[in-house]
């Protein structure tokens, strides 16, 4: 069963929004960005909250005191992302057990995951505070690598997790279990793990289908396969995915890289495993008014234009 899209969040509704965080992209100082961040501060000042900001915004707001994402994450009951889709993507990795709700206005170009534009942001803030708002809420995948037997990394990721050459095209061989069942030897360019959030990202490009945010799966891409069979899977996100490196070690300027949600990259080595599975905690984005997904499929890939 996929989480319900809710009208309102419980805690929210019981003591009202309290404390609002807000999260900037590196820019925001430049230009319209930064009139509109000054007309945003001024306009939340009129709700009686307490606004706490991030270490890039904080000085534009003439604070001293600066928070960290996660602490921001932990601290607030909203939490304003002012960026992009990477910046919304770059938070989501911080997020803890709190699961405040998250607000994303897009600063960017394409804006997938940012449900609000600039002023429509500015015109909704009403109906925010009266609570009149939906919750869409997304689950992250939590990527293990272990080495030697070890644990040797871990973080979250909202879109997916990639294995592949990096920039030199060459063939890895990658041995993938579910539950410890054998689904495939994979000889290919390279693996996608995504989430259905992700689907419309790297995994789109790789030709994988398109799967609706309501539906708890995994999508399995693998990258210029070698053989023609080999095709796009979608599992039970109920699964553990296990994926085993079995190409040999290549040289330190050709190395095969594991990269989380096309932000953070990890060297691997032949031998290592990487596993992963759902993790518990999730990501509560907030729209005002009608959403209609199939609309925003429509106009962000321009079908049928």
């Amino acid at each position: 069963m996929h989480a319900p899209t809710i009208c309102y969040n419980i805690a929210v509704a019981k003591n009202g929004i309290k404390k609002v965080g807000i999260i900037t992209k590196h820019n925001i100082k430049i230009g319209e960005n930064a009139a509109y961040f000054k007309n945003l501060i001024s306009a939340l000042k009129s709700y009686d909250v307490d606004l706490l900001f991030d270490e890039v915004c904080g000085e534009l707001a003439g604070k001293e005191k600066t928070y960290t994402k996660s602490q921001l994450l932990r601290r607030c009951d909203l939490v304003i992302i002012l960026g992009g889709d990477g910046t919304l993507l770059k938070t989501a990795r911080e997020i803890g057990l709190a699961r405040p709700l998250i607000a994303g206005v897009n600063m960017g170009h394409l804006g997938f995951l940012t449900a609000f534009t600039t002023q429509k942001f500015l015109t909704s803030l009403p109906k925010i505070f009266k609570k009149q708002f939906c919750e869409d809420e997304r689950f992250l995948l939590r990527v293990t690598i272990y080495r030697n037997n070890k644990k040797y990394f871990t973080t979250l990721a909202l879109n997916e997790a990639v294995i592949n050459q990096g920039g030199f095209a060459r063939l890895i061989n990658m041995r993938v279990e579910i539950n410890q069942r054998e689904l495939a030897n994979y000889r290919a360019d390279g693996l996608i793990v995504s989430t259905p959030t992700g689907s419309t990202g790297h995994a789109l490009s790789a030709y994988g289908p398109i799967i609706h945010p309501k539906i708890d799966g995994f999508l399995l891409v693998p990258l210029c396969p070698m053989k023609l069979g080999v095709r796009p899977i979608i599992i039970p996100n109920d699964r553990q995915i296990i994926i085993k490196l079995e190409t040999e070690w290549r040289a330190e300027k050709k190395p095969i890289v594991l990269t989380i949600d096309g932000q953070v990259t990890v060297n691997l080595k032949r031998g290592d495993t990487i596993r992963v599975r759902k993790s518990r905690r999730t990501f509560r984005m907030i729209r005002v008014g009608n959403h209609n997904y199939y609309k925003m499929l429509r106009e962000k890939l321009n079908w049928g234009a």
